[in-house]
C-alpha cells in the first residue's frame, strides 16, 4: 500500500502481560539520505510503530511485499537503527547493548541463507555457539552438547554431516532454526522462515516452531505471506503496511475490509465448507456488503430471509457464525451483551444481531425478541457458552420456541462425536450433560437443557455437523 493513510481502523488489543520479550517505541525509519524528517519521505517503511510482545508470544506478521516487515524485523534485532524512537529487547535500549550479550537475548533468522563452502549441518548449527565462545574461539563440551541437543530438537541427528549446500529447503529452515537453539535466544526474528517451499515443508516448519514456542517458551515473531497457514499457527497476528493497521487474534486481526484495502483485493474471510478453522480466500464475486434490516423490519420479512438462530457468548459462537456466513446462510444471533467476544462478529456477520448493555442480565423485552426470531429462523443452535443466571432465560425461550415448531441443535464440541457421524441424541446425552454442568454457574442449566432433550433438541460435535443438521432442518 502506498497510501498510509488509508481509511484503515486498526483492532485494539489488550496490552501483554510483562514481562515484555520486545518492546517498539514510537519507530520511524526510512532508507535512502538522512536529511530532513522520516515521516515525510518517500522511502518511509515505519511510522510511528509502537508494539509490544510478551515472553512466550508467537506473533504473525502479515503485509504486502513492501510493506517494511522485513525491516521491522532488522530494527527489533539492532541490525537497523530507527531514525525516531527505540528497540528495546527485555527492556533494554538495543543500541546499549554489547553485540554478543545481543545476540544471547535475540537471533535472526533471515529469509535468505547461503554459504559458500562445503560447510555440514553440524557446522552450520555450531555458528549459534559464537556468542559464547572465549577469547580463542573453540568449542567447549557444554557447546557442543548444546549442538546435539538443538539438532536432536530440529530433528537433524541423521543429518548432521550432511552438506548444507545439498539439503532440501525444508531440511535448510529447519537446520536454520536449529541453529537459532543452538544460540539459545529466548526471542527467535524470522523472515519469510515458509518462503520458497512447498506445503509439506511449510507445515513441517511452523509445526515445529509451534512445539518449541509451547514446550520451551520460545517467543517467536515471524513475517509471513501465507494469511491461511499465519491462521492456523500463530495465535497473534499483525497486519503492517508501514504501520500496524490491525493487531489481534486470526479473528480479530483477519478483518474482511482490512485485508482487502490493506492488500489492494477484495478477500472473503470466514469457515469454508468442511473446515472449522479461520480461512482467507477469493470472493466469489465482489459484491457490497448486505444490509442488515433494522430490528424493526416486519416479521414476514425477517422469515424470509432468517434460516437459522444462533444463540452464543463468550467467544463460543465464532467458528458457527463464521461457517453459516460462508455457507451464504442468513442467521440472526442474540441476544448478547455489548462488549461479549461475540458481539462485534454478530453484528458484522448476522442478519440481525439482539444486543444487551454490558454485564447487563437478559431483559423481558430481549427475551421475547429472542423468542420471535427464533420460530421465525425455524432452526436454533446453542453454543457451549458459560451459562449464569442472566443467560439461563435464553434456554427456556429457546423451549418455548421449540414447542411453537423450532428445531433446536445444541452444539457440544468436547463430546467427541466424529464429525462425519452426524448427530447423536439418547446415547450421548448423559455424555453431553455432563459438559454443560462443567460450564453451569446457574445451578439451572443441566435442567434447562434436559428440557430440550425432551422436545427433541440434538447434539452434534462439531461445527460441521451443526452447520449440515442446520441446513437439513431447512430442506
Amino acid at each position: 500500500m502506498d497510501d498510509v493513510s488509508a481509511p484503515i481502523t486498526p483492532f485494539s488489543s489488550a496490552a501483554p502481560v510483562a514481562p515484555l520479550a520486545l518492546a517498539l517505541e514510537s519507530v520511524t525509519f526510512a532508507y535512502g539520505p538522512t536529511t530532513g524528517p522520516a515521516s515525510r519521505r518517500a522511502d518511509l517503511v515505519a511510522h510511528e510503530v509502537t508494539l509490544r510482545v510478551a515472553r512466550g508470544e508467537m506473533v504473525g506478521l502479515l503485509g504486502p511485499n513492501g510493506a517494511g516487515k522485513s525491516t521491522l524485523l532488522r530494527i527489533a534485532s539492532g541490525a537497523l537503527h530507527p531514525q525516531d524512537g527505540r528497540a528495546l529487547i527485555e527492556g533494554r535500549d538495543v543500541r546499549r547493548m554489547p553485540p554478543d550479550e545481543l545476540a544471547r537475548r535475540v537471533a535472526m533468522m533471515p529469509q535468505d541463507f547461503a554459504v559458500q563452502y562445503n560447510y555440514t549441518v553440524r557446522q552450520i548449527v555450531e555458528l549459534g555457539r559464537t556468542p559464547y565462545l572465549g577469547s580463542w574461539g573453540t568449542l567447549r563440551a557444554r557447546d557442543r552438547a548444546i549442538v546435539d541437543e538443538a539438532l536432536a530438537e530440529s530433528g537433524l541427528e541423521t543429518l548432521a554431516e550432511r552438506i548444507f549446500a545439498d539439503l532440501s529447503g525444508g531440511e535448510r529452515q529447519r537446520t536454520m532454526v536449529a541453529l537459532a537453539l543452538a544460540q539459545q535466544s529466548p526471542l527467535l526474528l524470522m523472515d519469510e522462515p515458509t518462503a520458497h517451499l512447498d506445503i509439506r515443508y511449510q507445515i513441517e516448519v511452523l509445526e515445529l516452531l509451534r512445539r518449541l514456542n509451547q514446550q520451551r517458551g520460545l517467543t517467536v515473531i515471524a513475517t509471513l505471506h501465507d494469511l491461511n497457514l499465519a491462521a492456523r499457527f500463530f495465535p497473534r497476528l499483525i497486519v503492517y503496511a508501514r504501520r500496524i493497521v490491525s493487531d489481534g487474534a486470526p479473528t480479530e486481526a483477519l478483518d474482511e475490509a482490512t485485508l482487502s484495502s490493506v492488500y489492494g483485493t477484495p478477500v472473503r474471510v470466514g469457515i469454508l465448507r468442511g473446515d472449522e478453522r479461520l480461512s482467507v480466500h477469493p470472493p466469489v464475486q465482489p459484491s457490497a456488503e448486505p444490509q442488515a434490516p433494522d430490528a424493526a423490519s416486519a416479521p414476514s420479512t425477517l422469515a424470509r430471509q432468517l434460516r437459522a438462530h444462533v444463540i452464543a457468548g463468550g467467544g463460543s459462537g465464532e467458528l458457527l457464525m463464521r461457517a453459516l456466513a460462508d455457507a451464504e446462510i442468513p442467521f440472526s444471533a442474540g441476544p448478547l451483551n455489548v462488549g461479549d467476544s461475540d458481539s462485534a462478529l454478530a453484528e458484522r456477520l448476522a442478519t440481525l444481531t439482539l444486543m444487551e448493555p454490558p454485564y447487563a442480565a437478559i431483559s423481558p423485552e430481549g427475551l421475547a425478541a429472542a423468542r420471535e426470531r427464533m420460530i421465525e429462523a425455524g432452526v436454533v443452535v446453542i453454543c457451549p457458552a458459560p451459562l449464569g443466571p442472566g443467560n439461563i432465560a435464553l434456554l427456556d425461550e429457546a423451549h418455548a420456541a421449540q414447542e411453537a415448531g423450532a428445531r433446536v441443535i445444541l452444539l457440544e464440541p468436547g463430546m467427541g462425536v466424529p464429525p462425519d457421524s452426524g448427530s447423536l441424541r439418547i446415547t450421548t446425552e448423559e455424555a453431553g450433560l455432563k459438559l454443560v454442568q462443567a460450564r453451569d454457574f446457574s445451578g439451572r442449566g443441566r435442567a434447562a437443557y434436559e428440557a430440550l432433550l425432551v422436545g427433541g433438541a440434538t447434539w452434534v460435535s462439531s461445527t460441521t455437523a451443526a452447520l449440515r443438521r442446520a441446513q437439513a432442518e431447512r430442506e
